[in-house]
């Protein structure tokens, strides 16, 4: 149970190792930051974002920093990059119940969807 993310590199074929990630609560137009995060080896946080205990219902949003992580491994983007940051929005509606949010992403392109 709890909360996780994964992202993978689909320009590069792998995990994409060092990406800077943050959690944020949000409430209508107003978000706060809940935690930063770099991801491991794997493409993961080393622990959940959010554990059984700590999960609740309500809005978030996860922030990836995609155009920073493609600069950081040599990919020639154009200034400004087409994905700087990518934010996705997303509900939990039952606590009791895992969520899992993998982003696949390339400099040109993304998709998200809600994993087991």
């Amino acid at each position: 149970m709890g909360l996780s993310t994964h992202v993978l590199d689909t320009m590069h074929g792998c995990p994409a190792a060092g990406m800077m990630v943050a959690l944020y609560a949000t409430q209508g137009d107003q978000a706060t930051l809940v935690k930063r995060l770099v991801l491991n080896a794997d493409g993961r946080t080393d622990a959940p974002l959010f554990d059984n205990a700590s999960l609740r219902t309500g809005t978030y949003r996860l922030t990836f920093d995609v155009g920073a992580y493609f600069k950081a491994k040599g990919v020639m983007l154009p200034e400004p990059s087409f994905l700087d940051r990518v934010s996705l929005d997303f509900g939990i509606a039952h606590a009791d119940q895992h969520y899992h949010v993998p982003l696949l992403v390339s400099p040109w392109s993304y998709s998200t969807y809600r994993g087991s």
